[in-house]
């Protein structure tokens, strides 16, 4: 009685204490989802290309409210969103963009880009130089408008990112090609099986970019609802369109480059592949010899086995008959190993056409006679 009193109350506080962790686990996640949802960071440039907020926190239903967006324009350029899909999108007064490492809202007056990374970095210095440079531009130097100087200098650090990681993925590709050439072993193997993964990856990456480029310079309408500042006819888009084919043409050549060095790297694994069937072949070939000559030699063996069992027979009598044993075994084990030598090169001549087939040089002369 008291150990089954002592299990019930063991369950019951464990039961107690299960759903007290369970209700602290729900509230501590429902509160961080609430409190990291809400408020985003983001750095706004103005109508002259100075930075007026770096990395200030805002209320996403503010910004919402401000910007006359909707939830769901916000879902890719929340913070932690990790997905190599781009997209842009276009509403009556902004653009929003995914695409790499930007994620940004343009107006006709203002650039506001969200989640930036660490401000140390290369690529992310490069970007908001590029940027407020075009944007202190005025338009009538520039020849275009706001809203397109900032699509345009988000696209030259996409494009300008795309060709570094290029040629880090290719240079490396290339090397381990190289050595492949000299020597295989299972560890340059292995690395180049990694190496054309994140490889295929680079290259989803760049034609997503492409496709996404593509789709937009298919369609008038989006292509004129680009500019922001003056509203113009399905037609009149030029500038844009231009500018886009530019981009376009240099992401295409990024592809068909990456395309290129993943069929040497096809071509590369079927060589080795044909190369490790050909040295498998040799050694069951190999393996196959020793076989024969272990079966001629056993030959051997059986007939001194016979000659050895000490039983009285004719042989003993005469001299002569040891020579004649010896001479026979000797040429039956010779006969019975060149026989299988034979076979076995018979089978070592692979041919595309079978035994049973002829070749086609005598199939078309019968056809002829």
């Amino acid at each position: 009685m008291f150990i089954r009193h002592r299990i019930r109350l063991f369950s019951y506080s464990c039961g107690r204490l299960t759903q007290e962790y369970n209700k602290t686990l729900l509230s501590k996640s429902l509160g961080v989802k609430t409190d990291s949802g809400s408020i985003t960071r983001c750095t706004v440039y103005d109508a002259t290309g100075n930075a007026s907020s770096v990395s200030s926190r805002t209320l996403k239903n503010e910004l919402l409210l401000k910007h006359e967006l909707l939830p769901r324009d916000l879902r890719k350029i929340d913070k932690g969103y990790d997905d190599i899909v781009p997209a842009i999108l276009i509403r009556p007064s902004s653009i929003l963009i995914n695409v790499l490492h930007i994620r940004a809202l343009i107006r006709s007056d203002r650039v506001i880009l969200f989640n930036q990374g660490p401000s140390n970095s290369h690529t992310n210095t490069m970007f908001l130089n590029d940027l407020a440079a075009k944007l202190k531009t005025p338009t009538k130097e520039a020849g275009i408008p706001y809203e397109i100087r900032a699509l345009e200098a988000i696209f030259i650090s996409v494009v300008s990112n795309l060709q570094s990681e290029m040629k880090v993925n290719t240079m490396v590709i290339k090397g381990i090609l190289k050595e492949l050439e000299d020597h295989i072993d299972r560890i340059k193997l292995r690395y180049l099986l990694v190496q054309s993964k994140k490889l295929k990856q680079f290259h989803q990456k760049a034609a997503l970019i492409r496709n996404l480029l593509e789709e937009l310079l298919e369609q008038d309408d989006e292509l004129a609802a680009l500019y922001l500042s003056e509203k113009r006819s399905f037609h009149d888009h030029q500038e844009v369109e231009m500018l886009l084919e530019s981009y376009l043409a240099h992401c295409d050549e990024i592809v068909q480059r990456v395309e290129t060095y993943l069929s040497n790297v096809r071509t590369t694994e079927e060589i080795i592949n044909i190369i490790l069937d050909s040295n498998r072949n040799q050694l069951m070939l190999l393996g196959l010899r020793f076989s024969i000559g272990l079966l001629s030699f056993g030959g051997l063996i059986f007939v001194a086995s016979l000659y050895g069992m000490n039983l009285e027979n004719f042989v003993e009598e005469s001299d002569y008959w040891f020579w004649i044993i010896v001479g026979g075994s000797t040429t039956l084990c010779i006969l019975v190993f060149a026989k299988g030598v034979k076979a076995l090169s018979k089978l070592e001549r692979v041919s595309m056409l079978g035994d049973d087939l002829k070749p086609l040089t005598q199939v078309r002369r019968s056809r002829n006679n």
